[in-house]
């Protein structure tokens, strides 16, 4: 069991309990949906790690190389010794391989998946005893509120992996908004934007031959099985993930193999064969667009660094003041 007051584990917000109402609402929507962030259990989290090894799934190691190739620049750019809060911290191996060009105080891994986030940050630990390390176990896509625990000066929020692609653009302003109001004066945002590029590399990339990205995706049935009490058979269903250019995003559904009730606590739904529950969305930028939606969120893009292909960029944005 977690225990909030103890520096060595994360600090759980309370957004759990209406979690179940959350669920039952989105899925018996007029088209059902189930929020991304609860693909993230324990073993979704292990899942996207694998995910992250797959060749084609070119995120992860081309903002790597990003990374490897301009990062004296970026921690020259950045700054050293700041208080650094890694949104979506998951393995939080992202982050760790920053430590000895960006030499934070202290490092606050964020994550929905706090029992996945906590084995993580015990093990950096015995690597990194130098660093005051405060994990939060969160849901941050509603909410930001840091706790006092958290150091005020010169906050760094670092959101890798292009994960701001799972929000709407209207969404991922209101979110960038909200990472504003917690920077401070001197604060400021790293942040990983995923391009727009063929279309044959994003379908790839979202459906791997392997088929780990289908058993991520399932998996999300086996979550809302345990939150909500659900009977969702997993079997019945299969994973489509594609490129939707119209929308200018990649999508991610379960569609049902076939005709079902599905019950939960409360509630249920008559699923027809063939009917989509939409999981994700992953947003695709051009550059100068997501310099846009910074500057509308009250950051100053100080500087972004590409790969030579221009599929990624890493981009550093200054908070204006308040």
């Amino acid at each position: 069991m977690l225990n909030a007051t103890s520096p060595a584990v994360p600090v759980v917000n309370n957004d759990g309990l209406h979690i179940p109402a959350e669920l039952a609402e989105s899925l018996s929507a007029r088209q059902p949906w189930i929020s991304p962030k609860f693909l993230y259990d324990p073993l979704g989290s292990k899942l996207f790690e694998a995910i992250c090894e797959l060749p084609e799934y070119y995120p992860t190691r081309t903002e790597a190389g990003i990374f490897d190739l301009h990062g004296p620049e970026i921690a020259r750019t950045v700054g050293t010794g700041a208080t650094l809060i890694d949104l979506g911290a998951g393995n939080c191996a992202k982050a760790a391989n920053l430590f000895p060009l960006l030499q934070p105080r202290q490092y606050v891994p964020v994550d929905i998946s706090a029992e996945f986030l906590l084995d993580a940050v015990e093990r950096l630990r015995q690597r990194f005893r130098h660093i005051e390390m405060r994990p939060l176990g969160m849901d941050f896509s509603g909410s930001l509120e840091l706790p006092d625990s958290v150091r005020e000066e010169r906050r760094l929020f670092f959101y890798p992996g292009s994960s701001i692609g799972n929000f709407t653009p209207d969404e991922a302003r209101d979110f960038l908004q909200r990472v504003h109001a917690q920077c401070g004066r001197d604060g400021g945002l790293l942040i990983g934007i995923d391009l727009a590029k063929e279309h044959a590399v994003l379908d790839a990339a979202y459906d791997d031959a392997l088929g780990v990205t289908a058993a991520f995706n399932l998996n999300v049935l086996r979550h809302v099985n345990r939150l909500l009490g659900a009977d969702f058979d997993i079997r019945q269903w299969r994973h489509r993930g594609f490129y939707n250019p119209a929308q200018g995003r990649v999508e991610m559904h379960l569609e049902a193999q076939t005709a079902q009730q599905v019950t939960w606590r409360g509630g249920s739904r008559r699923f027809a064969a063939g009917e989509w529950i939409h999981t994700e969305n992953s947003y695709k930028y051009r550059q100068s667009d997501a310099v846009g939606l910074l500057a509308q969120a009250g950051f100053a893009a100080a500087r972004a660094w590409t790969d030579p292909k221009q599929w990624f960029a890493v981009i550093y944005a200054r908070a204006l003041s308040h």
